[in-house]
């Protein structure tokens, strides 16, 4: 995965939402706790955490910054500054030695910060159009990259559907609802 993927992901992104940010986004995000707006603004936070991450290349931490974004932003500024951060990670992933390695709970490299990219920027998104009654899957291709990258026992099946399953978002036949999970950014190398 690469800095097109996360492009493509945000794409996605301003193609569902834009036309809504006229609805109330102050209600859930599908089954968070946060609100569409928060969600929103979550999504531009791990889009920027990841691109500062590949910029100063810690070993051992993230960097001690955040995405702070103004209370009285509409929720288009918000979209606005998401896909902005989606641009950051873009631009450092596009540049990045693919033998570069920064950290995500161990050592990760830019086809990982790519594949979180993504996976945070359409899984939040499929979160904030269930808040908005907006029926919506994230795409198939992307979804297949996300899982072969971040979840590599994943089941088969229809990517989105797994994608969503492996994030507990969703059902699959014969396997129980997850209630928990992680991905592996990381790599063992």
């Amino acid at each position: 995965m690469d800095h097109r993927d996360v492009r493509a992901a945000v794409a996605q992104m301003l193609e569902v939402l834009g036309p809504r940010t006229g609805e109330d986004w102050t209600v859930p995000a599908g089954p968070l706790e946060w609100s569409c707006r928060e969600t929103a603004v979550h999504i531009g936070h791990d889009l920027l955490a990841y691109a500062g991450q590949l910029a100063a290349r810690p070993a051992d931490a993230y960097l001690p910054f955040d995405l702070c974004v103004h209370p009285t932003a509409s929720p288009a500024e918000v979209l606005q500054v998401a896909a902005a951060c989606g641009e950051l990670l873009g631009s450092a992933l596009a540049t990045a030695d693919p033998s570069l390695r920064a950290w995500h709970w161990g050592p990760c490299d830019p086809t990982g910060f790519a594949a979180m990219g993504v996976a945070e920027t359409l899984l939040h998104t499929h979160d904030i159009t269930r808040g908005l009654g907006v029926d919506w899957t994230p795409p198939a291709r992307l979804c297949a990259a996300v899982l072969e990258r971040l979840f590599p026992d994943a089941p088969t099946g229809e990517p989105d559907q797994v994608l969503l399953w492996c994030t507990g978002r969703g059902d699959l036949d014969g396997l129980p609802r997850r209630t928990s999970w992680m991905w592996q950014a990381a790599l063992s190398d």
